[in-house]
């Protein structure tokens, strides 16, 4: 899939009301997880939509197998693209194993009953979303990441080449939000599917993404490996803001502004780097020698100030202590 100086937005009639972003040259291959974020109201969901054919662009186009999209019926191009969204499907008492045999619509006819060869499809779709084991569950019983992986399943039984999912994560827990993403790059990677994913957890998508399109809010569109995004800046302009900025060092927003006092730690491995996590959450940066220091040994946790030593069995009671609430 292939956009070549697509201009995106909204009009009434005739009249452009709003252009969300314009020139953009986009380029999605088989066998890439891509990871569209943004802050919200930036034009993600607007993107998705006129990439898939769900929305018209204001000028430009979209090509797919070097054809462009709208040349394409509603039937061909559910062969090529398929869609998963956001807003869960109220469907019913329907077992999972028939709403990922809707995904065989553009094979059949609507009367047609499925062929040995789209119950075939269906099972082997349901195991590459993980889902065998839900099949003949009734989709109002099954949690929210398990219905996800139906609906992917679903989505993979189109047999597309493209597969776009609008914030696949957003209601899931953070096992569940690890399980869908591991998985999106198991299709990209093991079975040379194009993906493309809108999504809100920027460290997720660090994680997992083999490029970021990274939209600001002025509707432009970045585009790289995270670690370039990172490296550059983009991840830290679009998306500071008051206190809380990017921290390129780390990868992760931080919260809490510049240190504003100094500690010294002697700890190792494990110890030391969530040491460093919790003392760097209350103020503290960590220097060579300072008339503060925390120890960690025998495990145990030491504070050592002014001439003093004194010992903690966890360290949420030594930050305590440094804060002046006691043991």
């Amino acid at each position: 899939m292939v956009t070549k100086d697509l201009e995106i937005g909204y009009k009434r009639g005739s009249h452009v009301e709003k252009v969300v972003s314009s020139g953009l040259n986009l380029q999605l291959c088989p066998g890439e997880l891509i990871c569209l974020v943004g802050p919200n109201g930036s034009g993600k969901s607007t993107l998705l939509r006129t990439i898939t054919g769900l929305q018209k662009p204001l000028a430009g186009q979209v090509f797919l197998h070097d054809k462009a999209i709208e040349s394409y019926d509603n039937k061909a191009l559910a062969r090529e693209i398929s869609v998963v969204l956001t807003t869960p499907v109220q469907v019913g008492a329907m077992r999972a194993y028939d709403l990922v045999g809707l995904g065989r619509y553009p094979f059949t006819d609507l009367f047609d009953k499925m062929r040995e060869e789209d119950h075939h499809i269906v099972r082997v779709s349901l195991e590459m979303a993980g889902a065998s084991n839900l099949a003949e569950r009734y989709v109002q019983t099954l949690s929210d990441g398990e219905r996800q992986k139906v609906m992917i399943a679903r989505a993979l039984a189109q047999e597309p080449s493209l597969l776009m999912l609008d914030e696949p994560t957003a209601y899931l827990d953070l096992p569940g939000r690890v399980s869908v993403m591991q998985l999106l790059r198991d299709l990209a990677h093991g079975h040379h599917k194009a993906v493309l994913t809108s999504t809100h957890d920027l460290d997720l998508a660090m994680r997992s993404a083999d490029r970021v399109w990274l939209m600001n809010r002025d509707g432009e569109v970045m585009q790289g490996a995270p670690e370039d995004l990172a490296l550059n800046g983009s991840f830290g302009e679009t998306f500071s803001v008051g206190k809380v900025h990017f921290d390129a060092s780390t990868g992760q927003f931080d919260m809490n502004g510049k240190p504003s006092k100094q500690i010294a730690l002697k700890a190792e491995g494990l110890d030391r780097i969530w040491a460093e996590k919790a003392l760097s959450r209350i103020g503290y940066a960590i220097v060579e020698t300072s008339n503060v220091l925390v120890e960690a040994k025998d495990s145990r946790w030491f504070l050592h100030q002014h001439g003093q030593e004194q010992g903690f069995d966890k360290l949420y009671t030594l930050l305590q202590a440094l804060n002046g609430r006691g043991q």
